[in-house]
Formats: C-alpha cells, structure tokens, sequence
C-alpha cells in the first residue's frame, strides 16, 4: 500500500507539470512531496490533521525565510544557524516534533537549490507546500481506507524479530559450544534482542494513538493482546535457567540440549508464520509438531531422573526451563482464541501504556532545558550541524558554485549525532551518489523521450523512499537520479551529473571533519553513564520481581515498565559497546572488557528475566528473607561498588544444611528462586569489577581523545 501511494504521488506530480507543459513545476512539487514523505508521522485521524497542518505552516516558513534572506548573505548565514539549532533542539519534545522538524530542515535547503527558479519569493515555498499537501491527502485517503494497517505492520515485524530472537537464543544449546562461541552467541543475543525492544517501542507508540481514540474497536483491542502476549514471549525467551556452558559440557553426549533447541527453532517459525498470517489477515495455525515435540522433550527428561547420573539441580533448571517453553507454546496456541482476547478485555488494568506525549508548558521547558547543555547528545549534534551548514554556505558563496546547496544537502543527510554512523553513511552516500550519477548520465543520452524520462522519475522516487531506511547506498542512488532528470527538465543545457557527484564528496568531507573535530560524540566517553543507567534499571526490575513475589503476580503498567525500560537500556548498551571498536584508537584492552561485560550483563538480565517469567507469590518467609537479602546484595555490589560478603550465599547455604538435616521439603517455585539466586550471585564479583574498570578513566587513549 505504500509503494502504491507513492507511486500515485510521483505520477501526479510528474503528470501535471507535464499537462502545463511547464516542467520546472515537477522540482518543487517533487521535492515537497520528499519532504512531506520523509515528515510523515503515524497517528490517529484528528492528531493526524494537526500534525500536517504543524507540517505545511513549518514547510511555508522556513521557506520563505530562506526566499527572504538568501539575498543578503551575512544575514542568512546568522539565520541559517539559528533556524537549524532550533530545529534539532526542538526534537527533545518527542518524536513527532523531531520528524517535522527534520522535514523543515530539509525544506530549507530544497528551497536553497531553487532559489533561482522562479521570481516571485512566495512561489516556490507555496508549491513545495503543495507537494506536501497532495502527499498529505493521499496518505489521510490511506489512512481512513486501512486505519489499522500500520499496527498489522507493526505487529508484523514484531513476531519477525521475535522469531528471530528465539532463533539465536536456540544456539546456546548447541553441544559444541566453546567459550568463544558462548561469548559470540551472548552478544548475538543482546543484539537481537535490542532489535525486539526497538520495534516494539514503535508498536507502544502506534498502539497507543489508536487508543487515545478508540470506542472499543475489537481490532484495537485485539491488536493490544498481541503486542502483550509478544511482550511476554519475549521475557520467558530471554530469561536463563542454568550457566549454558556449563550445560552444553554436562549433556554434551545426550539428546537433551538437541530437543530444547528443536522447541526453541520451532517457536521460532512459529512466531514468523504468525507474523505473516498478522500482515495477510489470515488465521494463524498452530504447528502440530510442538505436540510431539514437547511429549519427546518429557521424556528425555524422565529418562535423565531415572538415572540419578546427574545433580538433580541440573534436573530442576531443564524442567523449568521446560515449563518456559510450554508457557510460550501456550500463548501461541490460545493466541487468537476467543477466550484469551476476553481474559486480556477484562483486565483493565494490565492495559494502560505508558503515554510519553507532552503535558503542557512545564513539561515543554523542562524537557527543551534538559537537553540545553553540552552534556545532551542532542545538543551537541545541533551545534556541530550548525556549524558545518555555516561553513558549507560560506564556501557556496566564497567559490559561486552553481547548485553547491548540494553541499549542505549532503551535510544535513549524512552528519548523524555519532561517529560510527556518520561513518557508514559517508561511504554509502558517495557509492550510491556515484552510481546515480552514472545512471542518470546514461538515462539522460539513450532516451531522448521526456515521458520515458517521466516514468523513469517516478520510479526513482518510490524506490527511494522505499529503500531510504534500508538500503541508503541504493536510496542514494535512486534520489540522485530522479534529482538530475528533474534539473534536467528546468534546463536540458545544464549537465548537473558532475556537480552533483563533486559537492556529494565535498559535503561528505566536512561531515567527516565535523564528527571528528567539531565537539565528537565518543561512545566510549558515554560508557560510564550508560553501564550505570543499566544497572540501575536492572535493579529496579528485580526490586519490582522481588515485591511481587511478597504480594502475588501483577502484570500492570509499574511491571511492564521497569521491565522495558530495563531491556532498553540492555540495548543501548549493546548497541554502543558493538560500535566501540570502530572509534579511532580505543584500547584493546577496554574493548575486551566492554564485551564481555555485555555479556555478563545480558546474563544477568536473563536470570532476572526468569524470576519474572515465574513470579507468584511465596509463602516460605524463609526463602523470601534470603531472596531480600540477594536484592540487597546485588544493588549495592552492581550500584554502590560494594564488596561485603555476600550474606544472600551464607544464607542459602544455612538454608541448605537445614533441609537437609531436618528433611524438609520446599516448593518447586521456592526451589527455582534458590536456583537463580544463586545464578546471579556467581556472577556478581565479576560483573562488579568490569564495572569498575571500565569506569577507569585513567586509560591513556580515551583520556587523549576525550581533549579533541
């Protein structure tokens, strides 16, 4: 649906200018409807409205302001600083006002390349507007035809990466397993699972503007359940019953560890089909091979009991590791039954989201005046953007380059708030550019037809937008030929190709110069913050597991809460420590250390994860007591830097030798609460020290590069 709406997007503004026959109207009309594409927001009908009148009132201003000022160079330079600095800082008040105000910025410079294009100074901001506004209908007609097709693909590509978790999860169970691939398949995991959490932020975001105005739509509500049952599956997925490695050397000669990880490649698909029967509007079926696979599964087990070869603590983790599984297996099943989308309607409770909307002036100061420092990221990244729009304009009208707003046009695409990003678009815009070039080149002699020229064009369009998220080398390319035929039409003189091609590589060279020189964003120089922020969140996830685990299960916003916001930042921390090595000089040793804290750390996540997915209230005043005391342990070790003596692990050992001695039994989900308990205490020490020396800030190199 989308392709199809950019597709009758292009052709109408191709096709007018054409039946005019005044081609030079197909720039702006083409660009407009660029910007609106790259602006445009998912949101509910009457917020939707506002958000494209927000849309076409910033596109007019900004520019006309440039129309107005570009005469006067020093004048315009000022303004130019000051517009993109307010845009991008105007990006703190949410993703909403962060995309419109990228779509402002990028109509500005639009404006600059066709400045010259038409005499009046309102005309050119009123027809990139009207670009925007014919993109604006037909994504409203869209809209109102499938309101609910942007949660389907949503709820898609959730189960997409679901099924592609549990995919990479189903290698810790691989027999061979040596501490290198234990290590690889760790940091696999956190990425995936970064991936998981950021789509399903996306999938809040979407589900929440639906119910802001909902009137009991059964869809809404229905796509509601999926977006919890995945959330669900996600946290009994990630959670770690036993030390895999330890697991894989144990049964290594036994069909154990082959069965778990059958199940788990089997949920695995499962959770894609479900994904396509969601993007399909089809029912989703339920493989009858889980059932065989599960009765096999259960038989190993009782077969590994009978012959007491093996500690039965080992016995105990596969069986509730087995019970996870069959709890996913169940949601799966009862996914689109009646009866569970009634038990998710009647919780009302369970069903708030967390709404990250602003709630008047105070929260608009407060959220503008947070980001209003040198330590914001954001704020950094629009100083150096500013910097180098200046610098690039000032080299436009110092050398008179004809069309060298292409310069700021790349600088404003590629310069991304970090190194590592900015660096990978770098080369990709120069390959892609540079394949567009001689695309557009070879178009541009061999069919001398404008309407081949015209269907070309709208081609490029919509395989720009399509691939733009994607595939940016190949959006470049796309881009870079609908652009030339466009300049083509307002000038058949003008060969625009080798400018095109030399500005991209000027502009790239100054976004280079400005993440490197210009205030650089080191992810290491963030490492500190982040480990902390991580572990404070993981500590407040367990603190809500340990509560429930006094007071019974409760599955409400509090819960769901701490729980994302701790695999949040289980990404982020995954993300950042993944792109360490490719900063200019980071230590080797420190790299070393960063990954295999994120091991450990995602390790840790997982035992937590596993409280969570068992939680229920306990009875034992006992097993509670030392369960406190692991929490008290565990912040201020992870928190505080504390190095007292674990009392969680002389407490659990009393509790032993008093089972046995009186021969006393305790319930199986007391049993599983020792068991992770233990778990996490084992890692503890080392996880700690990592912590602290990563925190070091004595490393020579880091302390060079933080000077830049």
């Amino acid at each position: 649906m989308y392709n199809v709406r950019m597709t009758i997007a292009f052709v109408g503004t191709a096709l007018f200018p054409y039946w005019l026959n005044y081609q030079i109207l197909s720039i702006p009309l083409t660009l407009g409807v660029v910007a609106a594409a790259l602006s445009d927001i998912d949101d509910r009908f009457s917020v939707r409205l506002r958000n494209l009148l927000f849309t076409y009132v910033g596109f007019f201003t900004t520019a006309a302001l440039v129309e107005v000022l570009f005469p006067h160079p020093i004048l315009f330079a000022f303004a130019l600083i000051l517009m993109c600095f307010s845009l991008i800082l105007l990006g703190s008040l949410g993703k909403r006002y962060a995309t419109i105000s990228y779509g402002c910025l990028v109509i500005s410079v639009y404006t600059m390349l066709g400045v010259d294009l038409f005499p009046n100074w309102y005309e050119q901001p009123a027809l990139l507007v009207a670009g925007a506004a014919w993109y604006g209908i037909l994504s409203t007609i869209s809209f109102l035809l499938f309101p609910v097709r942007v949660v389907q693909d949503q709820l898609d590509q959730c189960y997409r990466q679901l099924g592609n978790f549990l995919f990479v999860k189903s290698n810790l169970f691989d027999v061979d397993m040596t501490s290198e691939s234990y290590q690889q398949s760790m940091i696999d995991l956190s990425l995936a699972s970064g991936k998981v959490i950021s789509i399903f932020n996306e999938t809040r975001v979407a589900l929440l503007t639906r119910l802001k105005g909902d009137r009991g739509q059964k869809d809404t509500r229905r796509s509601l359940q999926y977006y919890f049952i995945a959330q669900d599956i996600h946290e009994r997925t990630d959670s770690a019953h036993i030390d895999y490695l330890q697991l894989a050397k144990v049964f290594q000669h036994r069909d154990i560890l082959f069965r778990f990880q059958r199940i788990l490649s089997l949920q695995a698909k499962a959770c894609q089909d479900l994904a396509y029967a969601i993007s399909n509007r089809q029912p989703y079926h339920h493989n009858s091979r889980f059932k065989y696979a599960f009765k096999n599964l259960n038989n190993s087990l009782e077969q590994l009991t009978k012959e007491q070869h093996y500690d039965m603590v080992w016995i105990k983790s596969l069986y509730s590791l087995q019970k996870n599984l069959k709890e996913i297996d169940a949601q799966l099943l009862n996914l689109e039954s009646e009866r569970a989308f009634m038990k998710n309607k009647t919780l009302q409770k369970d069903d708030a989201l967390k709404d990250d909307d602003l709630t008047g002036w105070k929260d608009i100061k407060q959220r503008i005046l947070s980001n209003f420092s040198p330590e914001s990221g954001l704020f950094r990244h629009a100083t150096r953007l500013s910097i180098l729009l200046l610098i690039s304009h000032v080299v436009v009208q110092l050398m008179d380059l004809e069309y060298g707003y292409w310069i700021l046009l790349t600088v404003l695409f590629v310069c991304q708030p970090n190194f590592n990003a900015t660096r990978r678009r770098l080369k990709l815009r120069i390959i892609g550019t540079l394949a567009g070039v001689l695309l557009g080149t070879f178009f541009l002699h061999f069919i001398p037809s404008n309407e081949g020229l015209l269907i070309i064009s709208i081609i490029s369009g919509v395989l720009f937008l399509q691939l733009r998220s994607q595939q940016y080398a190949q959006a470049t390319m796309f881009i870079t030929l609908l652009a030339l035929i466009n300049f083509h039409f307002a000038d058949p003189q003008l060969n625009a190709a080798l400018p095109r091609a030399i500005y991209t590589i000027i502009g790239c060279c100054l976004a280079w110069f400005g993440v490197m020189f210009i205030w650089p964003d080191w992810k290491f120089r963030r490492l500190p913050n982040v480990l902390q922020r991580t572990l404070t969140n993981q500590c407040a996830y367990l603190a809500e597991i340990v509560k429930q685990y006094h007071n019974g299960r409760n599955n409400g916003l509090d819960y769901r809460l701490v729980r994302r916001q701790a695999h949040v930042m289980d990404a982020e921390l995954a993300s950042l420590i993944s792109t360490l090595a490719t900063e200019p000089e980071f230590d080797a040793l420190r790299k070393q250390q960063a990954f295999k804290f994120l091991c450990l750390n995602h390790t840790m996540l997982s035992y937590i994860a596993a409280l969570g997915a068992h939680r229920q209230q306990l009875d034992e005043q006992e097993i509670l007591d030392v369960l406190d005391q692991a929490f008290s342990d565990i912040q201020g070790a992870l928190l505080f830097d504390e190095r007292p003596e674990l009392k969680a692990q002389a407490a659990i050992e009393t509790l032993r030798q008093h089972i046995q001695k009186d021969h006393l039994l305790i319930s199986e989900p007391a049993t599983l609460v020792l068991q992770q308990i233990v778990l996490m205490l084992n890692i503890l020490p080392e996880l700690s020290q990592l912590k602290q020396n990563l925190n070091d800030t004595d490393d020579p190199h880091a302390t060079a590069l933080a000077s830049l």
